[in-house]
């Protein structure tokens, strides 16, 4: 594939500007997904259209505004709450679908989604088991959004399937298992 010709196409613009149909949009994220290049070039021209609508005083509709927000990677402020057993699963699906591939490539990735002295929340795709661990600085908990796994802590064996959450005290020696052929989750640490 040659992807400055991709890149050239017009297409990226046309998907800022809302002009693809579903399908064809569908094209362009999973085509981020696979080619940094064209998720960068994406996120150039999202900036600089918004950068260009702010300066000439358009402000963007709340529900535009929050599109460009979401496929620049940066979820609704008001999702980032600290996740607990109450957190609802389809607004966080919802908030991070754009992150999450139908199929990964990588055994693991990660993607900070929040970082501050409090908190620190990561969405991870994982393929691999997780080996047994332990921590001693922060608390540790999943929210699955995607897949299924177990997860021993201490001598409990806890199955986790989409929506479920669970807490890991700290000290306690830990692991987790694929049921799936992935899963697709919030980590969360909380510092202590």
């Amino acid at each position: 594939m040659d992807i400055q010709k991709y890149i050239e196409s017009g297409i990226l613009e046309e998907y800022c500007l809302g002009l693809l149909h579903e399908e064809d949009r569908a094209d362009v994220v999973q085509m981020t997904v696979f080619y940094p290049e064209i998720k960068a070039r994406l996120r150039d021209i999202e900036l600089t259209l918004e950068n260009w609508l702010t300066s000439e005083g358009v402000e963007p509709d709340a529900d535009m505004r929050q599109k460009v927000l979401t496929s620049l990677g940066f979820t609704d402020p008001d999702i980032l709450t600290i996740v607990d057993k109450n957190a609802d699963h389809q607004t966080w699906l919802n908030a991070l679908k754009h992150l999450i591939p139908d199929e990964p490539l990588e055994d693991l990735s990660i993607e900070v989604i929040r970082k501050d002295d409090q908190v620190q929340q990561m969405l991870v795709v994982a393929k691999v088991d997780v080996p047994e661990e332990e921590h001693g600085d922060y608390i540790e908990s999943f929210f699955i959004l995607k897949g299924r796994c177990e997860c021993t802590v201490g001598n409990q064996l806890f199955e986790l399937n989409e929506g479920d959450f669970l807490e890991i005290p700290m000290h306690i020696k830990h692991d987790v298992k694929m049921l799936t052929p992935y899963v697709a989750a919030v980590l969360q640490y909380r510092f202590v």
